[in-house]
């Protein structure tokens, strides 16, 4: 009879063996990459970005953060959060949830996928001490109240519904999968108030949305479920969707989305009612970037240890542009003149594409190194173990984050 074993699909990310006279986090990617001089991916993580980033972003929302877990699920990355002030997770899976509890036992851990397994629910409630739960169907609310009874344990259970919003301009529309038409979710909030602790209403405009206005629209339709269901509720959510800079993307200053949510809530008139936020990407992205190495050049195309079953997954289908910078620690210095390339993965999958055009000095060559910014948020959680390549090292590193910065020829400059 055989037997049921668990395997991740992905080993995990290895720290970097560096020789005793090398610190542990390093100045910079390029003092990194002339140490090392590594064969396989390196994520770059920026632990005192991470840091500050939060904390901008604690300091103007006007509610409560909850840093989506899935964007970026590294223990390193969640300690740098923490450090700027997150409080608040929002998760979306008992594996989530158990990790975020180890780390931080005061943490305030919220389950925010609107379809959970009934064991789920009895892990968060009952070993894990959650007591919220997004909802977006009559089915799910009373999964959630029989599995958190079946537990015996009491608490103030939190329900929040899901409300569906209509196709936005996000750069990942996200109106299709979870949330609730008007009048379900109208039912629903009248349904769960007498059995919840605190109720809330939830909403997503999308992915990279980069139009404050957005927020302003979706909260006036939350407010109109809210009116019409005629019930008190202490929580709006407003989701995330929060973008950051990549390059040709201009982007609004964080105060004007945080003037549209504040206005909108505002004009909702919901004394005692509170507002949460789901940001992931928003912090995280400029915290980390992967460091790859060109294995071949054919003309402009450059084959890469790193693709979209790796670390690449968004610069694929989804056709992301990263910002990127050649490293050459030793020879000559990369030529000013840039060119645009694409990219080929490691896979033998010729769907292993990234069309770019990522702008790279024009001499680049095989045994170059190229950093790719931006890749904090849904890089490494979203590798693959397809084909075998499921290797590379994580290492902390202490310069600025890497953006969207026009290029110039002090971008090419390494140790």
């Amino acid at each position: 009879m055989s037997s049921l074993r668990a395997r991740s699909a992905v080993s995990p990310l290895r720290r970097p063996v560096l020789s005793a006279e090398l610190p542990e986090a390093l100045p910079t990617v390029a003092d990194l990459v002339a140490a090392l001089r590594p064969e396989e991916p390196v994520h770059c993580l920026r632990p005192a970005v991470l840091s500050a980033t939060a904390e901008t972003f604690v300091q103007a929302f006007p509610g409560d953060v909850l840093y989506a877990v899935k964007c970026n699920p590294d223990p390193a990355v969640l300690r740098a959060l923490w450090e700027g002030g997150v409080r608040h997770f929002d998760c979306a899976s008992p594996a989530e949830v158990a990790l975020v509890r180890t780390m931080f036992a005061d943490a305030e851990i919220h389950f925010m996928h609107p379809v959970k397994a009934r064991g789920a629910i009895r892990e968060a409630w009952a070993r894990h001490g959650v007591r919220d739960f997004v909802l977006d169907s009559r089915d799910e609310l009373e999964k959630i109240l029989r599995e958190t009874a079946a537990t015996g344990v009491e608490g103030a259970l939190g329900l929040v519904v899901r409300l569906a919003l209509p196709k936005g301009g996000a750069v990942l529309d996200l109106s299709g999968k979870f949330g609730a038409e008007h009048e379900e979710a109208v039912a629903l909030l009248r349904a769960a108030r007498p059995v919840a602790s605190r109720l809330g209403i939830a909403f997503h405009v999308g992915s990279q949305c980069l139009d404050p206005v957005a927020w302003r629209l979706a909260m006036a339709l939350a407010g109109a479920a809210i009116a019409e269901a005629g019930v008190a509720v202490e929580i709006v959510d407003v989701g995330g969707g929060f973008p950051v800079v990549y390059p040709d993307v201009e982007l609004p200053p964080l105060g004007a989305f945080m003037a549209e949510i504040e206005e909108a809530f505002d004009a909702l008139g919901l004394p005692g009612a509170k507002l949460w936020a789901e940001p992931g990407r928003a912090l995280v992205a400029g915290g980390a970037s992967v460091v790859v190495q060109v294995q071949a050049r054919r003309d402009d195309a450059l084959y890469i240890n790193d693709g979209v079953y790796g670390s690449l997954a968004d610069a694929g289908a989804l056709g992301f542009r990263y910002p990127v910078r050649c490293l050459r620690p030793a020879g000559a210095a990369p030529s000013g003149v840039v060119r645009g390339f694409s990219f080929f993965g490691p896979t033998c999958d010729s769907a292993d594409v990234m069309r770019g055009p990522f702008w790279l000095p024009e001499d680049i060559a095989e045994g170059d190194w190229i950093e790719i910014g931006q890749l904090g948020a849904y890089g490494a959680c979203l590798r693959t173990a397809f084909n075998g390549f499921d290797r590379a090292r994580v290492a902390e590193v202490c310069d600025p984050a890497f953006d969207a910065v026009p290029f110039d020829a002090a971008l090419f400059d390494a140790a």
